[in-house]
């Protein structure tokens, strides 16, 4: 089955069927944020899968290959880092793994982050 995986991106090329990965030649599915280092809304999630969904179609007609996911998924990986920068998500402090892999953030203040992009 063919994959890619970035740090907040897996994209699999595979139908899920009774919780178990089916590879396809034809269905992409994707797994934003694997490890809730985000919080999320649905309007930032909704802009990801939208995007996920304009990247595929761009590439439609070309060969499914590794290479192509790894592009789709540092490109999502890139819009991630974009929705941090913009404030329309923020880091989880109580995620399991704090690594700050897109920046550090700033706090403001008891409970309240704000990112600092480029950092």
């Amino acid at each position: 089955m063919l994959k890619s995986t970035t740090r907040h991106v897996h994209i699999f090329a595979a139908d899920i069927r009774n919780d178990n990965f089916i590879a396809s030649d034809t269905k992409l599915t994707l797994d934003v944020d694997p490890d809730n280092e985000f919080i999320w809304n649905d309007p930032a999630l909704q802009k990801v899968y939208s995007e996920f969904d304009r990247l595929v179609a761009a590439y439609t007609g070309l060969a499914l290959t590794e290479y192509n996911l790894r592009r789709i998924g540092s490109d999502l990986e890139n819009f991630i880092r974009g929705l941090l920068q913009q404030g329309e998500i923020a880091y989880n402090l109580d995620s399991r793994v704090l690594n700050f892999s897109m920046g550090r953030p700033q706090v403001r203040g008891p409970g309240q982050i704000e990112n600092r992009p480029g950092q």
